[in-house]
C-alpha cells in the first residue's frame, strides 16, 4: 500500500531562527527551503502527487506556484524540481478537480493534460474527471436510474468516461511514458462499479476513485465491494484523498494498493483539537498567535478593546515561559497561567486550559524521535506562523506513515498466520 503526499508547496526554511523569529535575507523560497522528504531520513510518503491545477491555476487566475515557480517546474520537470532524482519516490500527478467543481466542464481538455504529465516526467497521470459532489446508495435498486438520477450526475459520469477513453487513446498514440490511471466517479456503489467497469474496457489497469473524501468509511467499503464484484485480476485501485490507515486491512482485500491525502499536515493548523499526532492519541496545539498578524486579536485592537503594547508583552512571556519549561525551568501551572492570560485578549470565549495541560504534562514532543521534535522542541507544538505549523505537520506525517507502517505489519502478520493455517489443514 502506497501513500502519495499532494503537494500544495509545503516546504520549511532552514534558516529560521525560532528565538528571534527571523530568517536568511539570502533565502529564496523553494529553492532553498525543504520538503518533507528532505527533513527526514526516511521520506513519511511513497510519492508525491502533484495536481495541474495547482501549478497553473485556473480560469486565468494564478495556482499555488508564483510565475517563476511555475515556469521552472516546467522547464526542469517534476522530479528535478522537488529534488527527487536520486530518491526512490514516485510521482503522481492529476488535474485538481475540486478546484472547478462548480464549472460544467472541466477547464483542461485530456490532450493539454496528457502533454503536462509527459512534458513533467511523471511516473502516473490521472486522466480528466469532473466531482459528483453527491452520493445515493438508495438509488443502486433503480440503477442506471434514468427516470431517478439527477441529469448532472449522469452526465458527469459520462463525460469523466468519455475524457477517460480521449485520454488513454491520446497517450497510447503519442507512446507517452507515463502509466495512465483512469478516474471513476459516481454516485453510489452500482455506479462506480459501472465506471470501473467502462474504464476496464477502455484498457484501464489502475483506476482512481475520485469523490470519496466525504464518504463515511462504511460508504467508502460498500462501493469498493461493488468494484471488486467487476474488477478484473490486473486491476489495481487508487484512492483520491483517504487517508484511515487503519482501514487498510480492508481497502487491500478490494484491490486497493495506493492513497493520497493532506489530512496529516492540514490537521497541524485547521483543526481546532487535534493538531499533533501521537502514536496513541492526537493533542491540541499550545495556541500563542502573533499579535500583529492574528485577525481577531488586529481586530479587538483596532477596535480599541485592547492595547497593542499589553498584547505584546503577553505574548512574549508566553513564548518566553513555554521555551523555559521545555528546559525545566519552568512549571506547569505557570505555563498555564500565561497562556490563559493571553487567551482571555485573543479569544475572550474559549477557556483550553484542561487541554493545555493534559499537552504539558505528557510533553509528547520530548518523547517522539522524529527529526523536527528532535531539534526544534517545544516549538512544534506551539500554534503560531507557518514555520512551526507546517513542521508539526511533517511531524504528523511521519508519525501518520510510522501508523501505516504498522498497520500494513499486522496486515501482512495476519495474512501468513492464514496462510501457515491453511498448509497445516
Amino acid at each position: 500500500m502506497r501513500f502519495f503526499f499532494p503537494d500544495s508547496q509545503d516546504f520549511v526554511d532552514e534558516t529560521f531562527d525560532f528565538g528571534s523569529e527571523t530568517r536568511s535575507e539570502a533565502r529564496v523560497r523553494q529553492r532553498d527551503d525543504k520538503y518533507p522528504h528532505e527533513i527526514f531520513a526516511v521520506a513519511p510518503y511513497d510519492g508525491m502527487l502533484v495536481s495541474k491545477a495547482v501549478v497553473d491555476g485556473i480560469g486565468g487566475g494564478s495556482g499555488k506556484y508564483s510565475a517563476a515557480q511555475r515556469q521552472r517546474f516546467l522547464r526542469v520537470g517534476v522530479r528535478e524540481y522537488f529534488r527527487l532524482v536520486h530518491r526512490p519516490l514516485a510521482t503522481m500527478g492529476d488535474c485538481g478537480a475540486f478546484t472547478y467543481v462548480r464549472e460544467t466542464r472541466p477547464p483542461y481538455s485530456a490532450a493539454e493534460v496528457a502533454d503536462f504529465y509527459e512534458d513533467c516526467g511523471f511516473d502516473y497521470g490521472l486522466s480528466v474527471d469532473h466531482v459528483i459532489l453527491s452520493y445515493r446508495a438508495d438509488l443502486d435498486g433503480q440503477f442506471p436510474g434514468v427516470d431517478t438520477v439527477p441529469e448532472a450526475w449522469r452526465s458527469r459520469q459520462d463525460l469523466t468516461l468519455e475524457l477517460a477513453a480521449e485520454f488513454l487513446n491520446y497517450s497510447q498514440r503519442k507512446r507517452y511514458r507515463f502509466t495512465p490511471v483512469g478516474v471513476a466517479q459516481g454516485w453510489s456503489p452500482a455506479s462506480y462499479a459501472h465506471a470501473v467497469d467502462v474504464l476496464q474496457r477502455l484498457g484501464y489497469r489502475y483506476i482512481a476513485f475520485g469523490g470519496f473524501v466525504p464518504l463515511k468509511t462504511v460508504d467508502i467499503l460498500a462501493c469498493l465491494k461493488a468494484a471488486s464484484g467487476v474488477r478484473k485480476a490486473q486491476t489495481e485501485f487508487h484512492l483520491l484523498g483517504i487517508t484511515r490507515c487503519e482501514h487498510v486491512a480492508a481497502f487491500s482485500a478490494f484491490g486497493v494498493v495506493s492513497f493520497d491525502s493532506t489530512s496529516p499536515l492540514r490537521k497541524a493548523f485547521k483543526d481546532d483539537k487535534n493538531n499533533y499526532y501521537a502514536r496513541e492519541r492526537m493533542y491540541t496545539a499550545l495556541r500563542v498567535p502573533q499579535s500583529d498578524a492574528n485577525p481577531e486579536l488586529l481586530r479587538r485592537i483596532t477596535a480599541g478593546e485592547v492595547k497593542q503594547d499589553i498584547a505584546r508583552r503577553l505574548e512574549q512571556r508566553c513564548l518566553q515561559t513555554l521555551t523555559a519549561f521545555d528546559r525545566g525551568e519552568a512549571t506547569l501551572d505557570v505555563c498555564l497561567e500565561c497562556l490563559r492570560e493571553y487567551e482571555r485578549v485573543f479569544d475572550g470565549e474559549t477557556d483550553r486550559t484542561a487541554v493545555y495541560r493534559s499537552v504539558l504534562e505528557d510533553r509528547p514532543w520530548q518523547k517522539c524521535r522524529c527529526e523536527i521534535c528532535q531539534r526544534i522542541g517545544i516549538h512544534v507544538i506551539i500554534f503560531r506562523g507557518a514555520e512551526r505549523n507546517r513542521r508539526r505537520g511533517f511531524h504528523n506525517l511521519y508519525v501518520f506513515n510510522q501508523d501505516l507502517r504498522r498497520h500494513l505489519g499486522e496486515m501482512e502478520c495476519a495474512f501468513v498466520r492464514h496462510a501457515e493455517g491453511d498448509e497445516r489443514q
